[in-house]
Formats: C-alpha cells, structure tokens, sequence
C-alpha cells in the first residue's frame, strides 16, 4: 500500500473481494467491482496481493508426515511459439510444480480405520525437472526432522539428504489415493479452481496465483481472512502475524 497512488478504501475492497470465498476473483470482475477504469491498475494491484500472501506463507517450513509429489499446469504460450509445441511432460505449455502436504495418519480407536488429517500445504514452480529443483524445494520449505513419502521417481533421490527418513512407493492408483492422496487432491482442486475463474495463466505470473490459492487453502478454516491479508501486508514480512 506505501506509496501507491491508490486510495486504502480501494486497496481494502480489493482484498475483501480477494478473500470473500475460497475461489478467486478474475480482474475483469474486480474492475466491475470497483468500478474502475484501467484494467491494468487493477490487474497490477491484485498481484501486488497475491505476493503479500505469497510470502507470509513463506515465513514457515512444514514438519512431521509429508507427503510429496509433482503437478503439471498449462498456461498460455505466444502465438508464435505454438508452431513449435511439444507434447508431454516437456511441453513449453506445462508449468512443473512442487506439490508439499503435512499428512498425519490418525487410527479410530473403535474401528480401526485409519484416516489421514492434513494440516498446511505448499506448492512452488520447480526451476526444472532436474534433482537439483526437488532438493532446494525441501531444503528451504521442509524441516529436517520430517518424514517424507514420494514415489520412486528418479528426481526424488537426494531428499534424504534433507529430511530424517524417505520412504518411497511404486507410482500406482493406490499410491496417488492412499500415501499421496492430500498432494492429489490440492492440485485438481487447485486446477479447477484456475479453469473455473481464469481464461489464461501466464507462466511469468503462475507463482502468484498459486501462491492465493495456497493462503486460502492453509487458511481454510479461518474466518477472519480480510484481517489477516490486511495485517501481512502492513506489517513487515518478517514480523510474526498469520
């Protein structure tokens, strides 16, 4: 907000709408909302939120039963690349993102079943997909006594290295619906909630969307959202504020 030329009352709807439901707001419709003219401004002003959340969250580490795995985003391309697109895993359409969850097994004492309740999630582009992008994810976003469950991809080799215990499966249906079921189910929602509210997603800017939909996710079970934004983004992101 410090030296912008914007009104607080602007900045303060802005935030307001931005956290009024667990879906996002596109631009368009914030403008409407506003009342504003240049989308642009609004556009600007919207990711300026989107860093402030971005990292507040950054502020901790996860710890304890981590469950870990990796999702593919598409986002636009120039036109004058779309002659040379590649399919699959390489594609220059697809965003490769970290996918972290704290998932701890809890068992019922009467029945037996065991079911796993998740805490906080984190989800950070990867530089590439080599081993070297999955060691600096963990290294400043995973403590180093925690338990991390993955499966056998070759990337994943060196969390060791980072963590107190790795314990690996074989990628399978089973896997993605049992070890790796709270990874699996924050990125499809995290996709149908971008398909659902944005036409398209520059790869430059993806950080920042992710970056919302994860302030809300970790805060899914608050109801004082507006206050928190408002005090992260006036206080320093060092200051201990949730």
């Amino acid at each position: 907000m410090e030296n912008s030329n914007l009104s607080f009352r602007t900045w303060y709807l802005a935030i307001v709408f931005m956290t009024a439901t667990k879906k996002g707001i596109s631009a368009c419709e914030m403008q409407r909302q506003l009342g504003y003219k240049r989308y642009m401004t609004v556009w600007w002003l919207m990711h300026r939120i989107r860093v402030v959340m971005g990292k507040r969250d950054d502020l901790y580490k996860l710890a304890g039963m981590i469950e870990f795995d990796e999702g593919f985003f598409k986002t636009a391309i120039p036109e004058s690349q779309r002659k040379t697109l590649k399919r699959g895993k390489g594609s220059q359409r697809l965003e490769n993102v970290g996918v972290i969850a704290e998932s701890t097994p809890l068992e019922d004492i009467n029945t037996g079943v065991v079911t796993k309740h998740c805490r906080y999630f984190k989800m950070k582009i990867l530089d590439s997909q080599k081993t070297e992008s999955v060691n600096t994810l963990f290294e400043k976003n995973v403590t180093s006594d925690s338990v991390v469950f993955s499966d056998k991809a070759l990337t994943y080799k060196e969390i060791d290295k980072f963590v107190d215990l790795h314990v690996v499966e074989k990628s399978s249906e089973n896997t993605t619906k049992t070890t790796l079921k709270w990874v699996h189910i924050a990125i499809s929602n995290a996709k149908r909630t971008f398909l659902g509210v944005y036409h398209k997603l520059d790869a430059n800017y993806l950080q920042n969307y992710i970056d919302e939909f994860m302030y809300k996710l970790n805060r899914r079970n608050s109801f004082d959202l507006f206050e928190r934004v408002v005090i992260a983004a006036v206080f320093p992101y060092w200051y201990n504020c949730e």
